[in-house]
């Protein structure tokens, strides 16, 4: 029998580590985990080096989910966080999403977001206080909700737990979220029942008191009266007063009675009253991993694909099927008009395509080269293609095709579902072109059968550009933050700039893409943080005009002694990067990985550029791409936050399309 491997997990947000403590007395391996405030890093550190000490000599211990990109992390199986609940918190102002005061903590569940999206773990389990439930009239958990569900396809399971249901003498409600990836239709999880308490307050104190459940445990302070209505740390004991202390509070939370802790009374209550009750999230994690179990034991020898497809990739399909069809495809203009030169088609495969189709004297064999074989095929009709760019073009979200599956069972070409993630090229074709065959070219595909297409997506922190606030005072940060204009980017930056704040470009959010930029060029950082404040200040959209427009306004720029035709090489040597090597995520070497580009043009008809006419493509991109703006909240930008050092920033984000 196969040995089953121990599920890996992600602590963020970690605090001094309960969910660490729960998931590891399960058997789980922490491969990764975050932690901001420096002083609870210091007893995560010391508390679980021994246990993981991978963790922390291979780097995997983050002290801001911001700065690191969501494919540095390793792979893993669950995803734990308690993401920050003072933006929800009865206890605190319940600015929730637009908390910028005190750093981001208030938007930070999107880190969570893209790193579910670009890591796709089995399961997620995370926590905050119960005040999220009723936040903003029940809108943030709504938003929280329909990101899991609709936009990343996680199951959802909610539910506000308290301590005390599994065992532990304190109230401490708090709102469980816990989802899967896998489980399709068949949904089943259930939070454990309840259990009674193992042990009660006056176990606690080794005394009799007067109360046999706890107060929830907060964040330190000065403490209060026991006859304060509002009274949480101070309890009758044996008839007299006592107030709570740390080791006190190390058995309500359910850590071990030798866990570590500083040796200031305040920071170890604070850090405990930061934490999770370790034996609520241990029951719950371990009904997850119980769940997750009989969803891949259901799983096993079956195709886990469904059917359905996105636009892209039926896109891609149906790319696959017109070169096959045409047997070759003609190159293109700067202006996306076929020129009198062509690529003769001789190979075709893809990413999502298990075999080759060769195509000699126009008769076309499937190549099957895991299995050594030549299988003569048979071709599809024009009309077929026709449909299938018809529906695709009426599609939205996933949509299944079962007559284009039947086309390619019919071509005896097997289709899998997706393809490795860091790869620019979706279709390999091999090519005559004047006298010569060149094997293996990759192709990425940019299509107009639906919106228009993107060169380089918005990416959270790895297309974040950090700006500071030089000359800014706090009162102003609210009053700007609540506008909500049409165009609240461009009138959030006017009204810094009115009450006399300047924007200083300081860094890239992600280091992997401030790095890989630098690649490029040591000065493209701080040219697109120009060109993006230009974009979003003055709404100059087309790269090639903004672009001009900076080098003319800007002293530093319109000085230089390349001029703005040297700028304009930088930039279209950025394009032809996005398109065909570089990642936002992934350190990139400065290598080209694909050879070219097939547009699908909005008629389905399909034009190429490459390599080979590198000036028709860089004159393309340049011409064609424009600034774009997404989604201020899901981004986590635009908006004038407080950090750490006492300075405010403010952060615009960089997405192309053409």
């Amino acid at each position: 029998m196969k040995e089953k491997k121990a599920l890996k997990f992600i602590d963020l947000f970690a605090g001094i580590g309960g969910f660490h403590r729960a998931l590891h007395e399960l058997g789980c391996e922490c491969v990764f985990a975050s932690e901001i405030d420096e002083a609870a890093r210091t007893i995560y550190k010391k508390n679980y080096y021994g246990i993981s000490p991978d963790l922390f000599d291979n780097g995997m211990f983050n002290d801001d989910i911001r700065k690191i990109s969501p494919e540095e992390i390793p792979d893993f199986d669950i995803l734990c966080a308690g993401f920050p609940c003072q933006p929800f918190s009865q206890a605190g102002h319940k600015q929730g999403f637009s908390d910028g005061k005190n750093s981001e903590r208030g938007n930070l569940f999107f880190n969570i977001a893209d790193i579910i999206a670009t890591k796709r773990p089995k399961a997620f389990f995370l926590e905050n206080v119960r005040g999220i439930v009723n936040h903003d009239n029940g809108r943030t958990l709504k938003i929280i909700r329909e990101i899991l569900e609709d936009e990343l396809g996680y199951s959802f399971y909610f539910k506000v737990v308290k301590a005390t249901d599994y065992g532990l003498p304190q109230h401490r409600p708090r709102a469980f979220m816990i989802g899967f990836r896998d489980e399709g239709f068949l949904k089943g999880f259930e939070f454990p029942q309840p259990i009674p308490l193992r042990f009660n307050m006056s176990d606690v104190f080794g005394g009799k008191c007067s109360r046999e459940i706890g107060f929830t445990l907060r964040v330190g302070g000065a403490g209060s009266n026991i006859n304060d209505r509002r009274n949480w740390d101070s309890y009758l004991v044996n008839d007299k007063v006592v107030r709570i202390q740390p080791q006190h509070a190390l058995k309500i939370q359910g850590f071990p009675d030798d866990f570590k802790l500083p040796d200031s009374r305040n920071e170890a209550m604070k850090q405990l009253g930061n934490s999770v009750a370790v034996d609520a999230v241990r029951a719950c994690a371990s009904s997850l991993i119980e769940h997750s179990n009989i969803i891949d034991r259901r799983n096993e020898g079956k195709e886990l694909m469904n059917r359905t497809r996105n636009k892209g990739e039926w896109t891609e399909l149906y790319t696959f099927l017109k070169l096959i069809t045409d047997k070759e495809i003609f190159l293109s203009d700067e202006d996306l008009n076929p020129t009198s030169a062509k690529f003769d088609v001789l190979k075709v495969s893809t990413l999502n395509i298990a075999q080759e189709v060769e195509i000699s004297n126009g008769k076309l064999s499937v190549i099957d080269n895991s299995a050594g074989t030549v299988v003569p095929s048979v071709g599809t009709s024009m009309q077929q293609i026709y449909q299938l760019k018809d529906d695709i073009i009426s599609g939205s979200g996933t949509f299944e095709l079962e007559y284009a599956e039947k086309i390619f069972e019919n071509l005896g070409v097997e289709i899998v579902k997706g393809g490795t993630s860091f790869q620019k090229a979706d279709i390999v074709i091999d090519v005559a072109y004047e006298n010569q065959r060149f094997y293996n070219q990759g192709f990425g595909i940019k299509s107009y059968l639906g919106s228009k297409p993107t060169l380089l997506n918005a990416s959270g922190s790895n297309t974040n550009f950090v700006y500071e606030i030089v000359g800014f005072k706090e009162e102003h940060l609210e009053e700007i933050n609540e506008i909500s204009s049409s165009q609240k980017v461009k009138d959030r930056i006017a009204n810094i700039l009115s009450k006399g704040g300047s924007l200083q470009f300081r860094h890239v959010e992600a280091q992997i893409m401030q790095r890989n930029l630098e690649v490029l060029d040591d000065g493209m950082p701080d040219l697109l943080a120009k060109m993006l404040l230009n974009f979003y200040l003055n709404r100059i959209a087309p790269i090639d005009a903004n672009l001009a427009n900076v080098v003319s306004t800007d002293p530093a720029l319109n000085s230089s002694c390349i001029g703005l035709e040297g700028y304009q090489i930088k930039i279209k040597r950025l394009l032809v990067a996005a398109l065909l090597g570089m990642f936002t995520g992934k350190i990139w070497d400065g290598k080209l990985t694909a050879k070219g580009s097939i547009v699908v043009k909005s008629t389905g008809s399909q034009v190429a550029f490459h390599i080979t006419k590198l000036e028709v493509l860089e004159n393309y991109l340049f011409k064609s791409i424009k600034f774009d703006t997404p989604s201020t909240t899901r981004h986590r930008f635009a908006s004038v936050y407080k950090e750490r050092n006492g300075k405010f920033y403010f952060k615009l984000n960089m997405q192309l399309r053409y």
